[in-house]
């Protein structure tokens, strides 16, 4: 299988080189040549599969011949070895919880996979490969855990001045070894922006190995497959329905690696993009008009993103046809205040303690079955858990919050990062030094 950038179908390279370089020379995002189709008996049997099972076939068939079977069936069982459950709330409504790997959020799938995949292509004595991250939260604590000892690598994780909760900030500054943190006076998309012109920096890719393990790295983005494919298997184990998934939707590479996964033959009914007062697609998906603006901080940070990257995968996926695009995606935005209002009523219906972004994806649920009704299930996505963001509840709930065992100590490890205002010549010095 070979990739393509999404500026430029002609130019196409090896998995390998699209897994290194992340962001092409155009600057467009990679995406499979072709969207392989998975065998119709095999989704029509998906619940007799496990998590692990169902990994190893999407990933076959995303990478064709790009990597040996025996050694993807390790890595992919190496790098997915917790669960994703989905747990049901009511005969309608379930949620799947995607926050049970190390680093406590979803991006556990996208970084524990790409850590393992470059980790199967780097040789001894290759030049040393920088790995760059751009963070509003999670990311960056689920690389650093992915690549933390990894022989041959340096992570250097750029993370926004006070935009992160007290939480993710220990998991980005408490790990040392081949770990760096840099905390940028300014926002996430700052954050974003300079990791993009490093990219495109002649001089820092001549002198550096330079590659990304933000979801603009298709080995990110494939891995996120998987669990959209594992719900629907365990939602047919428990009785089948048709399923509508709501996605909390920042830079948007979670909900395209759920049309990814539409494109190759699973069966979905809708995706919701929920989004909170970055709104820049639900605004798009309403005016026709796409108009990025700066973000703005709000209690879901993860998903405080103004300018989405992943937008033009997703447009590439519908061939820029805005009409197909509108009937499969419905987006929906929140603000602070209804985000605590759901929180509350999850709480109080459910007795679920969830996230400020879990609770965005279940109020965008809730509207669109009001919109929509029918016999079908809304799943709606968890992507981190609550114990991320003690000052955003209140004492109430933040009272049911357990302390899970990946952040017990934390507060006790030593941290360091470096501060940096949100400027390229000072960040190109810093790696250059």
């Amino acid at each position: 299988m070979k990739f393509y950038s999404t500026n430029n179908k002609t130019l196409r390279v090896p998995f390998e080189d699209a897994v290194f370089n992340s962001m092409p020379v155009d600057k467009g995002l990679y995406l499979p040549e072709h969207i392989p189709q998975l065998d119709p008996d095999f989704i029509a049997n998906i619940e007799n599969y496990s998590l692990q099972d169902i990994a190893f076939r999407v990933a076959s068939a995303l990478l064709e011949d790009e990597i040996p079977a025996e050694a993807l069936r390790q890595l992919s069982d190496a790098a997915i070895n917790f669960d994703a459950p989905v747990v049901p709330l009511d005969a309608e409504t379930a949620v799947l919880e995607l926050f049970h790997g190390p680093s406590l959020a979803f991006k556990d799938f996208g970084a524990r996979f790409m850590s393992r995949i470059m980790g199967y292509y780097l040789r001894n004595g290759q030049q040393q490969l920088d790995v760059l991250v751009a963070t509003s939260g999670d990311t960056g604590g689920a690389v650093a855990l992915g690549f933390l000892g990894v022989p041959g690598t340096r992570v250097t994780i750029l993370f926004p001045k006070g935009k992160v909760s007290p939480i993710q900030e220990l998991q980005l500054v408490t790990n040392g070894q081949n770990i760096r943190a840099i905390e940028i006076d300014g926002t996430f998309d700052d954050c974003q922006v300079l990791v993009k012109q490093a990219f495109a920096d002649q001089e820092l890719n001549a002198r550096l190995r330079l590659t990304s393990a933000n979801s603009i790295n298709i080995a990110r983005l494939i891995p996120q497959t998987f669990y959209y494919f594992h719900a629907y298997a365990q939602v047919k184990r428990a009785g089948g329905k048709d399923i509508a998934f709501s996605v909390p939707s920042g830079n948007f590479g979670n909900i395209g690696a759920g049309l990814l996964a539409w494109k190759m033959g699973l069966p979905v009914k809708a995706f919701i993009a929920a989004t909170n007062e970055n709104d820049t697609v639900p605004r798009f998906l309403e005016t026709g008009v796409y108009e990025t603006r700066p973000s703005v901080q709000t209690y879901a940070n993860a998903m405080d993103v103004g300018a989405p990257s992943n937008w033009v995968r997703i447009m590439d996926l519908f061939e820029g046809d805005l009409k197909s695009l509108r009937e499969m995606v419905y987006a929906r935005r929140f603000t602070d205040s209804e985000t605590l209002e759901g929180m509350n009523e999850l709480a109080d219906r459910y007795n679920y303690v969830a996230c400020p972004h879990t609770a965005i994806a279940w109020l965008a649920a809730r509207q669109y079955r009001s919109e929509n009704p029918g016999n079908y299930q809304t799943v709606f996505l968890s992507t981190a858990h609550p114990c991320k963001f003690p000052d955003v509840f209140p004492e109430a709930l933040a009272a049911k919050i357990g302390t899970p065992d990946q952040v017990a100590g934390l507060a006790a490890r030593e941290g360091r990062a470096t501060k940096m205002a949100a400027d390229f010549g000072a960040f190109k010095s810093f790696l250059l030094a």
